[in-house]
């Protein structure tokens, strides 16, 4: 575990978790030091004699996935595969060194961590309701795309032929399907237009049509980012945001009522309402490789438990600055409150929160193992694959970086980084499989193409796609194109790229364009490709609680207990009430 930067032990244990890819690894023999790659295999006709098709990672899926699961996935996977030399073409047809940064860094704007960052100043500057349903549809949408992906286990579109520009290392370990991201920014925007043409909002004709612009324009540019991009297909990102756009419908329209009548009820409600959310991430699928999904929907999770208790307390106290209904549509007056007043709630909301939560995370990080251990023996322990149980460890650095949503006080600089230098905050261009499900798509593809070559020709050519694009890369400084493969390849040309599985380098990109590093051989084995990929942190079992209580005592604070000591210390705004 020592040698586990993020999620790794505070002290050296003998009871350490295996790395994630231990057990794949070791069931490869070792690599030869150089391994001559012949142009040709002559296949033989004696199916004794042909090349091994058994290896143990075409049969992943499906031994991984329950019968029905693993129907659904093979049913799904031809389109996704049929869609990936379209996306290479569009994507080689359109890049441009600075599309490339702006849909990288805007991606930013489609994440959960940028809308958690920014939901409670919503609160804190009287927009209760608007803030409220903004919370529930991306909650909905980051547990229902979470779910679908786990449950469908689908790969994201290969690569080769596709280049991945990205700025989150996680990103990559995440299933394509559905996209999280389109379903985020299509349901906020949809939202948004929704509340902008109710009767009960009150703007300027020309301030409406310009946020709907601006909401349009939003949408659009997140969903085609993720194609231009190289991280979904067009089957993600029409369903992502398909669902993005039912959950706001569902939202708008049935949202308020339901709002009323947990606000009119005894605590039974609010109770019964985390009970059911407990329970539906329990039920979460568990995906047939590492993929850190669930943890996303945890948090969100306590989010909504902690959004629900909070404002069904927050409105029954006198301090509720809406008269005792803290889910109506009016909002505060904001130039009265004063700016100062306005800067001075935000300011103190953040600190109140960045407390509670380096307090409580390494809190429990170090007493709930040892709950755990006792649960463990009596077999009540978690049953989350991928999932380290707590006799297996020691202890849990409190510094690993579990969280997704909310970065902490020691990111601050990082975080400070990337803004003064957007373009240098770990933006890369990589290609190659970066997940094992990239590595277990690629080995399937190729063999799929092996096949197809023996039952045609009787014979498997080695592929040129790789030797394509270096010859291709060798006249990229010249032409000042920020792809390595330049525009004068087909369909077919990319159809032949896929499955060849050569992982090349993921560089930082420090100057405009990309730093391509070509790899050394057309088709890496099955064990080079698993050693190359990226490695999922660690996990452990009492993640799953730390995050439940830590996200639903932020939720909790930010909707409930912010809000009345703002009264109690002179930030309120209880006395801007109508008579």
């Amino acid at each position: 575990m020592s040698g586990h930067t993020n999620g790794a032990a505070s002290a050296p244990n003998p009871a350490s978790p295996r790395d994630p890819y231990a057990e794949k690894l070791d069931a490869f023999p070792e690599l030869p030091a150089a391994p001559p790659p012949p142009p040709t295999i002559n296949i033989v006709k004696s199916p004794s004699d042909a090349p091994d098709a058994g290896l143990r990672s075409l049969d992943h899926y499906k031994r991984a996935l329950p019968t029905w699961r693993y129907r659904l996935r093979q049913w799904m996977l031809p389109l996704i595969r049929w869609e990936t030399p379209y996306l290479a073409y569009l994507q080689e047809t359109m890049r441009t060194p600075w599309l490339d940064s702006y849909f990288a860094i805007t991606a930013n704007l489609g994440t959960h961590t940028f809308f958690m960052i920014g939901l409670p100043m919503l609160f804190w500057c009287g927009y209760a309701s608007f803030g409220k349903g903004v919370i529930h549809i991306l909650a909905e949408g980051v547990f229902f795309t979470g779910f679908i992906k786990d449950l469908f286990s689908l790969p994201r579109p290969l690569s080769p032929p596709l280049h991945r520009i990205t700025m989150s290392g996680s990103a990559a370990l995440e299933y394509g399907f559905p996209s999280t991201h389109s379903a985020n920014a299509v349901s906020v925007a949809v939202y948004g237009i929704l509340v902008l043409r109710s009767p009960d909002t009150v703007l300027p004709d020309t301030t409406k049509n310009l946020l709907e612009g601006l909401s349009y324009f939003y949408a659009i540019s997140i969903v085609f980012g993720r194609l231009y991009c190289g991280m979904h297909g067009f089957t993600d990102v029409v369903v992502g945001s398909v669902l993005g756009a039912a959950i706001s419908l569902v939202e708008f329209h049935y949202g308020p009522a339901l709002d009323a009548y947990m606000h009119s009820s005894s605590w039974w409600a609010p109770a019964i309402a985390a009970l059911i959310i407990i329970a539906l991430v329990r039920i979460h699928p568990e995906p047939a490789d590492d993929c850190p999904c669930f943890d996303d929907s945890v948090a969100f999770a306590g989010v909504v438990i902690g959004l629900e208790i909070g404002t069904w307390m927050y409105g029954r106290t006198s301090l509720d600055s809406f008269g005792g209904n803290a889910h109506s549509v009016q909002s505060i007056d904001l130039n009265a409150l004063g700016w100062h007043v306005v800067l001075a709630r935000v300011i103190f909301g953040v600190l109140v929160i960045f407390v509670w939560r380096e307090v409580m995370k390494p809190t429990l990080l170090k007493g709930l193992p040892h709950i755990f251990r006792l649960l463990e023996k009596v077999d009540m322990n978690l049953p989350r694959r991928f999932f380290t149980p707590a006799s297996k460890y020691e202890t849990v650095d409190p510094g690993s970086r579990m969280d997704t949503l909310i970065p902490s006080v020691r990111d601050f600089p990082r975080v400070v980084q990337s803004i003064r230098h957007p373009t240098t905050r770990g933006r890369s261009v990589s290609i190659g499989p970066q997940s094992a499900a990239d590595a277990y798509e690629t080995l399937a593809y190729r063999e799929r193409r092996r096949r197809e070559s023996i039952g045609s020709n009787g014979s498997v050519k080695s592929k040129g796609s790789m030797f394509e694009l270096r010859e291709k890369n060798g006249d990229w400084e010249g032409k000042g194109a920020a792809s390595g493969v330049q525009g004068h390849n087909t369909l077919n040309d990319f159809e032949r790229m896929m499955g060849t599985g050569s992982v090349l380098a993921s560089p930082n990109e420090e100057k405009e364009g990309m730093d391509l590093a070509v790899g050394q051989q057309d088709e890496l084995s099955e064990k080079e490709m698993f050693l190359r990929l990226i490695r999922p942190r660690v996990r452990y079992d009492v993640e799953v609680v730390t995050k439940l209580v830590v996200y639903t005592g932020i939720a909790w604070l930010g909707v409930g207990l912010i809000p009345i000591m703002f009264e109690l210390v002179g930030m309120g705004s209880a006395h801007l009430r109508n008579p």
